[in-house]
C-alpha cells in the first residue's frame, strides 16, 4: 500500500455490487473531508482513491490514470497549485476539479490559468460537486466536430437550429427548455445521465430546480415523442442512476 492512501472496504463492497464508472482520485489532507469526498463518489458508483499529501497524490495520478482528480490546494509536500500544473503537463485530458476553502476571485483565476477545469469552494453541496465533476468528464469525452443540427429517431425529426419537431410528418410543439433537454440527451446518446447532471447542464444551479423538475420534463417529452409514453423506447429510465437516450 502506498503511504498516505486510504482504500476502504466501502469502496471494495461498492465495486462488488456493480461495475464502477471509473476512478476518481481525491487528494485531500483532512481525514474528515477525505471520508466525505470518498462517500460522495462511491455512492455515485465511482471507485474513490484517496491520497493525504501531494507526493502520494502525484504517485497515484501516475499509477491509477484516474477519470478525474478532486484536488485540495493546501497539501503537505507538494502544493495543490504545483500538482495542478504537473498533472496538466503530463495528462492534459484528465479533468481537475479544485475543492478549497480559498474563495478569492484571484485564486480562482490563477487556478484556471494553471489548468484546473473547475473550482468548488468549501463548504459545498454533494450534488453540486458530483455534477461539476461529471460535467468536466463529459467535456473531455465530447467529440470536437460540430454536432448535427438535425436528429432523427423513430418517427421523429428534430431540427435544433430551427427549433422545429415533426413526428410522423406532423408538427410537435416543444418549449425552449424541452428543446434544451432533448438536445443535451442527443449529444450524450447512450450515456446514463443522473438527474443532478441534467439539473446542472440544462437548468443551471442558479435556477434552484429540483430533481422532480427533471422527471416532469422527461414525462412531457415522452408524451410528445414516444409511440407509447408508458413504455418508452427512446427516453429510458435507468433505475437508481438516471435517464438514457437511445436513438
Amino acid at each position: 500500500m502506498i503511504q498516505g492512501v486510504e482504500l476502504t472496504t466501502e469502496t471494495q463492497s461498492e465495486e462488488n455490487l456493480a461495475p464502477n464508472l471509473g476512478t476518481i482520485l481525491i487528494i485531500e489532507d483532512d481525514p474528515r473531508m477525505q471520508r466525505v469526498l470518498r462517500r460522495i463518489f462511491t455512492e455515485e458508483r465511482y471507485a474513490a482513491v484517496v491520497a493525504g499529501d501531494g507526493q502520494t497524490g502525484l504517485e497515484l495520478f501516475r499509477s491509477e490514470r484516474p477519470l478525474a482528480v478532486v484536488l485540495d490546494l493546501i497539501l503537505p509536500h507538494i502544493s495543490g497549485r504545483e500538482l495542478c500544473q504537473t498533472f496538466k503537463r503530463e495528462s492534459s485530458e484528465i479533468p481537475i476539479i479544485v475543492v478549497s476553502a480559498i474563495s478569492e476571485v484571484t485564486d480562482k483565476v490563477l487556478l484556471l490559468e494553471l489548468g484546473a477545469d473547475d473550482y468548488v469552494t468549501k463548504p459545498f453541496s454533494p450534488r453540486e460537486l458530483t455534477a461539476r465533476v461529471q460535467a468536466a468528464i463529459r467535456r473531455q469525452r465530447k467529440p470536437t466536430q460540430t454536432p448535427a443540427t438535425i436528429c432523427r429517431f423513430g418517427e421523429c425529426e428534430i431540427d435544433f437550429k430551427k427549433m422545429t419537431v415533426r413526428r410522423a410528418g406532423s408538427p410537435v410543439i416543444l418549449t425552449a427548455h424541452e428543446f434544451k433537454l432533448l438536445k443535451f440527451f442527443t449529444e450524450n446518446a447512450e450515456q446514463v445521465l443522473a438527474r443532478d447532471v441534467l439539473l446542472n447542464e440544462v437548468w443551471g444551479y442558479n435556477s434552484y430546480p429540483t430533481t422532480r423538475t427533471v422527471d416532469n420534463q422527461i414525462l412531457k417529452l415522452r408524451q410528445k415523442l414516444e409511440p407509447d409514453p408508458a413504455n418508452p423506447k427512446y427516453l429510458l429510465t435507468i433505475y437508481g442512476a438516471g435517464y438514457k437516450f437511445v436513438p
